[in-house]
């Protein structure tokens, strides 16, 4: 059982203002693995004062001071690894292997990534017409990150934050505390002045409210559902604070019959399923041209039931459980909602896998002959579940790829160069992954439409954390 009832402010471990006790469950044995406080109004004033009396002193610091914060954190970061990566594994049920090699590993990948863009940035430039153009921190930030991705969505807010010299206050998901409350160590262990970074644990409408309607708060960095990040905007619209979003999505694969079928197929099924199909970005949608369409059905249902389910403390590359009873219940329904509405079921299912009585695990799913207005292809399911959809030439998958209101990003497989850039060029995505190409760190990410707005990441994740100061001189 991990004791968790503490906040991190102003450089303290310190007793929370509200007594409102928040179990923290094992996703896998549905066992209570820890206890935290669920903050309240007064919480969050006593973080945010914290971090506004600590922005007086630290956002004049010189970015040579800021790189030297910056390396200590990756070095402090790089000792705590197994830590954060067990942290995970725990508390929403990442296989440990995954865990290791991309949940943990983007607390050192973007931070690395960081580190380069602030070393490259020019610090002031002199424009065309003479004038002097800054880069100054915007201020005291709220920063709201999800369970699905504990560690890279910290990182892709608190780093920058910290690198632009923000002063910050952090509410990461309530059910994953864990790993949040190991990076407050490793910040403190880092060395950062007091107040520069704070935690307060809580849920969106009380702890995320008070935040986004905070007056102190100059500006709001949320990850998570649109609804939510509607919800948050509307808060912040009352003090005219900067937000930026990275929201949900229904992502399209375009598969052509041009491409390495076998290959990329399984790989595109193997993409969707990952992190048990619970990343916003996630290929969910797979659009097929029609002349190759049996023969993707055939590959892709081999894929999915060669899909392992298995215990998230075991090394292997097994599919772990969803992170909590609401969201299985949520994939069950909108697996039964697929078969109502005459989707052709190929792989998986409703229930539990044979053997996983215990614990949110679900069976990989897969449904053929999808029509785009259907339920499982509009709205983002969050879970191991693939949706395949015919269409007839590129302009017609090019139009059911952009009828989504998401726009996070879009995948493309094809052995024609041309046609990839053609195609990729349409496609109203943040991003285009293109016969198999990843994300790297030190790119932005981020979304078109109701994905969201801003990007996170590299030198862009930075310059969302500044604001631009323009000296005219007589």
């Amino acid at each position: 059982m991990r004791d968790l009832r503490k906040f991190y402010i102003d450089g303290k471990w310190v007793t929370p203002a509200s007594a409102a006790e928040f179990p923290i469950l094992n996703p896998a044995t549905e066992q209570q693995i820890g206890t935290i406080i669920l903050g309240n109004q007064a919480d969050v004033d006593h973080a945010v004062a914290a971090a506004k009396a600590a922005f007086a002193s630290y956002s004049q610091t010189s970015k040579e001071e800021r790189l030297s914060l910056l390396r200590a954190l990756l070095a402090e970061t790089k000792i705590r690894f197994e830590d954060l990566a067990q942290a995970m594994s725990l508390e929403m049920g990442a296989p440990i292997s995954m865990s290791r090699d991309a949940q943990a590993d983007a607390a050192v990948g973007h931070l690395d990534a960081f580190i380069s863009a602030l070393e490259h940035q020019v610090e002031r430039e002199t424009l065309d017409n003479g004038d002097i153009l800054l880069r100054e921190a915007v201020g005291v930030c709220g920063l709201i990150t999800p369970w699905n991705w504990p560690m890279n969505q910290i990182v892709l807010k608190v780093v920058p934050a910290l690198a632009a010299g923000c002063t910050c206050v952090l509410k990461p998901s309530e059910h994953t505390p864990i790993s949040a409350a190991i990076y407050a160590e490793i910040i403190d262990a880092a060395g950062f002045p007091a107040g520069a970074f704070n935690l307060v644990h809580g849920d969106g409408p009380t702890v995320g409210a008070a935040m986004s309607r905070h007056q102190d708060i100059n500006m709001m960095s949320f990850t998570g559902s649109t609804r939510a990040g509607v919800a948050l905007t509307k808060d912040a619209a009352e003090t005219v604070k900067r937000v930026t979003l990275e929201l949900g999505g229904k992502s399209p694969n375009l598969i052509f019959a041009d491409c390495d079928l076998e290959d990329r197929v399984t790989a595109s099924v193997q993409e969707c399923f990952y992190n048990t199909g619970q990343s916003c970005d996630a290929p969910t949608r797979l659009l097929v041209e029609r002349s190759c369409y049996d023969a993707v059905v055939e590959i892709a249902t081999r894929a999915a039931n060669a899909h392992k389910v298995g215990d998230p403390s075991q090394e292997g590359d097994h599919l772990g459980p969803l992170f909590d009873r609401i969201q299985y219940d949520r994939v069950q329904m909108m697996i039964q909602a697929g078969i109502d509405e005459g989707a052709r079921l190929v792989a998986g299912g409703p229930g539990k896998p044979e053997g996983f009585d215990t614990g949110w695990f679900v069976r990989p799913t897969l449904f053929a002959d999808v029509r785009n207005d259907m339920r499982i292809a509009q709205e983002e399911i969050f879970g191991p579940v693939l949706v395949i959809i015919p269409f007839d030439d590129e302009a017609e998958g090019i139009a059911i790829a952009n009828d989504t209101p998401y726009g996070l990003a879009a995948y493309l497989q094809t052995g024609d160069p041309l046609r990839a850039e053609r195609v990729a060029g349409q496609l109203r995505a943040g991003a285009v992954h293109i016969n198999g190409g990843g994300f790297n760190y030190g790119s932005p990410f981020g979304g078109y439409k109701m994905s969201g707005n801003g990007r996170e990441g590299g030198i862009i994740g930075i310059e969302d954390f500044q604001e631009v100061k323009t000296l005219h001189f007589g």
